[in-house]
């Protein structure tokens, strides 16, 4: 049996026989519940369901395993079930009337109570864990500056150009349009009162402070925090992370280092990008919709947009760039065992960073209107 079956509950369809192996117990029995709704059953009349390779049962997983059996049994078949000496007198304990009773006249009443907590239990050992994992590369980070030789510059300059140079057509366009809709937004009211001139306050602010570091971070989110996330599960499943921690070399600075620190980099510049497309669609627009001309529009932008708006955007953009690197890196150590464990981490991990960034955006806008910033 290899490492992974011990990890997880697993079934498996072996010449007519239902194998079930791995750890049966409360934390570990998500894909094998999953395997036993999606499972081709074997057909014929006799089923043998061989447990006997469940390296550790408890009452959770007996009596998963016995609604197995019974829908084995629900098909006109017989089934023979093979166990270790030692997990019998679980399967006679779920198979007790009485408790059958009480599990089937409490189920209704307990679902909505053991879902809540369920869910607030899995949130905070996910926010622990994100901490942990923070702080561990937060060390890695501190003897980095001790021994820059640590960082692996071409693998840094790699994840620039896929983050940010790859991302620029498309950050590109949607900013552009972003700039575009703003403008166009704006131009009802401002012509209604006669102030054309002050779309470029408008779009100048939206933009640079809100909009530019906002969706580019988004964007982001959802190209790299996948990537991240998908290459990191796929050497976890290869087993190429163990293998670099035999050898002796953090994993934390050879994989996840260089790719946070190519964010932090890359969106920035990718904001600084942003807000002149952004800038240059509400131009655009506004000379379109307000007759509001190129010097014009340059002219009031250069007296309505401080620096501390522009600095305001980029700020938030390296903070972002923080949370899409731990989310998305993080996500790609969970992954336990299989592909598909790989792929739901990946979606966790976009979902995640997106929700994180905008949930950071409105935290900081709160915080900097406090503060008069």
């Amino acid at each position: 049996m290899d490492g992974s079956s011990q990890l997880c509950a697993d079934v498996r369809i072996e010449a007519g026989t239902v194998r079930c192996v791995g750890t049966w117990t409360t934390r570990n029995l998500d894909r094998a519940d999953r395997r036993l709704h999606q499972i081709a059953w074997p057909a014929g009349p006799e089923v043998v369901v061989d447990a006997r390779e469940v390296a550790s049962l408890d009452l959770a997983g007996a009596w998963v395993l016995r609604g197995a059996v019974q829908a084995l049994e629900g098909g006109d078949r017989r089934v023979e079930l093979r166990l270790r000496p030692e997990h019998a007198a679980l399967l006679r304990m779920v198979d007790a009337p009485e408790l059958g009773a009480a599990a089937n006249a409490g189920a209704t009443s307990r679902t909505l109570l053991f879902r809540i907590g369920a869910w607030v239990f899995e949130t905070g050992r996910e926010i622990v864990g994100v901490l942990a994992f923070l702080g561990s590369n937060v060390l890695v980070a501190v003897r980095a500056l001790r021994r820059p030789s640590l960082v692996r510059g071409r693998a840094v300059l790699h994840h620039v150009q896929s983050v940010g140079f790859e991302a620029l057509p498309i950050v590109g366009m949607l900013t552009f349009l972003v700039g575009v809709v703003v403008a166009y937004l704006g131009a009802g009211p401002l012509r209604r009162y006669g102030a054309n001139i002050f779309v470029v306050d408008l779009v100048g602010i939206a933009m640079l402070r809100e909009f530019a570091p906002l969706f580019t971070a988004i964007i982001v989110a959802g190209r790299s925090a996948a990537a991240f996330a998908a290459e990191l599960g796929t050497m976890k499943v290869t087993e190429e992370v163990d293998a670099l921690r035999t050898l002796g070399i953090s994993p934390e600075a050879l994989l996840v280092l260089p790719k946070i620190l190519a964010l932090a980099i890359a969106l920035p510049l990718l904001t600084v990008y942003a807000d002149a497309v952004g800038v240059l669609g509400g131009m655009v627009a506004a000379r379109g919709e307000l007759g509001v001309g190129w010097s014009e529009f340059l002219d009031r932008f250069e007296k309505a947009i401080h620096l501390q708006v522009y600095l305001v955007g980029v700020g938030k953009a390296a903070f972002f760039a923080s949370i899409i690197g731990v989310i998305g890196c993080y996500q790609g150590f969970q992954v336990s065992g299989d592909a598909e464990s790989v792929g739901r981490r990946t979606t966790v991990a976009v979902v995640q960073s997106i929700v994180l960034v905008i949930l950071a955006d409105a935290l900081l806008s709160v915080v900097f209107n406090v503060l008069g910033i």
